[in-house]
């Protein structure tokens, strides 16, 4: 297992074509971010990805503080195109566009981020060597790479599956007694 080196290391683009840019991870390189800390009450940090090459590209603001968000009794933040006082969020919004921010009502509880499992991603990563696979799981799990928390992964087979199998094809078996899980799952998801 390679250490986990603080700090962040740029991403090396690799064109594949097609306006496709990927940064490269293998056994001896792979991008890091700094580690994430929270912003203070008021200010936001933005990570931006593009087509034209960024990478996480980190940049920081701050919210105007408004006294009535429109709609509410309570207070909130507010960010608008062309207030100096926004540094980078505002940059990228349409002219016009008003985003508003109530602190006072939430709808959801956020558990965390992540991706899905399946079956060819579990082929792709175990044909990278050992120390390309700990590089690019860190890019994704660790404190230097993304933080992802969570993953999804398929019951039985998907449109990403290189063969259709289901978990108990005995008809009838509504005890489950024939319930079985294949060597994709054993071998690769879990």
């Amino acid at each position: 297992t390679l250490p986990c080196l603080p700090g962040a290391r740029p991403c090396i683009p690799k064109d594949f074509g097609h306006g496709s840019l990927v940064c490269v991870c293998n056994a001896t390189y792979c991008d890091t971010l700094d580690p994430l800390v929270l912003p203070a009450p008021g200010s936001y940090v933005k990570y931006e990805s593009s087509k034209a090459g960024k990478r996480l590209e980190r940049s920081e603001g701050r919210f105007q503080s408004s006294l009535r968000t429109p709609g509410s009794a309570a207070g909130g933040w507010r960010c608008q195109r062309g207030t100096p006082r926004h540094h980078g969020l505002s940059r990228g919004l349409p002219a016009g566009l008003l985003l508003t921010l109530n602190i006072s009502a939430l709808y959801q509880h956020v558990k965390g981020f992540g991706g899905s499992l399946s079956d060819a991603a579990a082929m792709n990563i175990l044909k990278l060597s050992r120390p390309a696979q700990d590089n690019l799981l860190r890019s994704y799990f660790s404190e230097s790479g993304i933080e992802y928390n969570l993953i999804r992964v398929p019951m039985a087979c998907s449109d990403f599956s290189v063969r259709p199998y289901s978990y108990d094809d005995v008809p009838d078996d509504y005890e489950l007694k024939h319930f079985r899980l294949v060597d994709e799952d054993v071998k690769m998801k879990v």
